[in-house]
């Protein structure tokens, strides 16, 4: 899941960059409301999180052009402005949320993941976004983030579920370690590093190592990539 911060203080960006990706999120951040209104306009995102005190134009000028262009994503709004006319005033320009600062981050991530949850279930009953991913003998849901094979419920970490996630909607391609850090880490790594081969070792740990056939397999040189096993595979 991609999300779109857009806040000008280095702290509070840093922060929410921090939080939200060890979440499991990607996260992109924009300083100002003109560069947000392209990235936003010509990008999917899950959810925008939009400080309204910004460098030139405003927060609530940012979501009215969206809205007025028709962008539906979810907006969560960030301001120190904590009246009830200044939050009035944020949901009328398009807001969905509205979180005052200073804020804690586990309130921040308990509302992201209701306007997702909210988003996806509207896309669902209106014929849009499906919400469960299926590949195989692997069941992954969306909104309650289960994963299962076989029937048999996995416990998986944030990133391991956005790993998968990736794997799952790319049957049998070959995802290189750079398309894997880019989905799953918002930010730059070396492509030497082996963050990518660690989170794959736990990743199989959980889906192979009680079942069979293996499906999570090494593309030596190049990657890695998930063939998912036939629904009436048996286990090991």
């Amino acid at each position: 899941m991609r999300i779109l911060v857009v806040e000008d203080d280095a702290k509070i960006a840093q922060y929410l960059r921090k939080g939200l990706g060890e979440a499991g999120y990607r996260v992109d951040h924009l300083e100002s409301a003109e560069h947000a209104l392209g990235a936003a306009s010509l990008n999917e995102y899950d959810v925008l999180v939009v400080d309204l005190m910004l460098p030139g134009k405003d927060g609530l000028w940012l979501i009215g052009e969206l809205r007025g262009r028709g962008v539906t994503t979810p907006i969560l709004i960030l301001s120190a402005r904590q009246t009830v006319d200044d939050r009035v005033a944020g949901i009328r320009a398009g807001g969905d949320d509205y979180l005052t600062k200073p804020f804690s981050f586990s309130e921040l991530h308990v509302r992201v993941e209701a306007l997702i949850r909210r988003s996806r279930m509207a896309g669902a009953s209106s014929g849009g976004q499906a919400t469960t991913l299926s590949q195989g003998d692997i069941t992954m849901d969306l909104l309650s983030r289960d994963v299962s094979r076989q029937g048999q419920p996995l416990d998986l970490q944030p990133r391991e579920f956005s790993l998968l996630e990736l794997f799952l909607r790319h049957p049998g391609q070959v995802l290189t370690k750079t398309m894997i850090l880019e989905h799953v880490w918002s930010y730059d790594f070396d492509p030497q590093t082996n963050v990518v081969d660690v989170l794959v070792s736990r990743l199989r740990a959980k889906v192979d190592r009680d079942f069979d056939p293996k499906v999570i397999h090494t593309v030596r040189g190049v990657g890695y990539s998930c063939r998912p096993a036939s629904a009436g595979g048996g286990r090991s």
